[in-house]
């Protein structure tokens, strides 16, 4: 069975996934401005397809950097995509920019 990605609507949301997580959160950002789309877009099949893959041992968060405001400031994301993995609500790993299913579990594997 597939893991839902979770997508939150706000940054208290947002906080609620991390503070109830019992395993590290790939926090992925996404943009809804133009340019960002078509990237986001390519994202969102390769974060659904690591979800999946690694069920279990992430929690998968879908965050839109509009409605995250706090939690994209904290992070440190500056565009979109991005991604961060958190564990404790500490950030371990990141990404930035359209990534291949290979080049994030070659980031996540080296800290789950």
């Amino acid at each position: 069975m597939a893991q839902r990605v979770h997508r939150p609507r706000e940054d208290a949301e947002f906080d609620f996934i991390l503070r109830m997580s019992s395993t590290p959160v790939l926090a992925y950002f996404t943009g809804t401005w133009t340019k960002a789309l078509e990237p986001c877009r390519v994202m969102d099949l390769v974060v659904g397809g690591i979800a999946e893959e690694y069920t279990g041992r992430l929690t998968a968060v879908r965050t839109d950097i509009t409605r995250c405001p706090a939690a994209t400031e904290r992070y440190g994301i500056t565009g979109a995509p991005s991604f961060v993995l958190l564990k404790d609500g500490e950030a371990v790993a990141r990404g930035a920019g359209p990534m291949t299913s290979a080049e994030v579990r070659e980031v996540l594997d080296g800290h789950l």
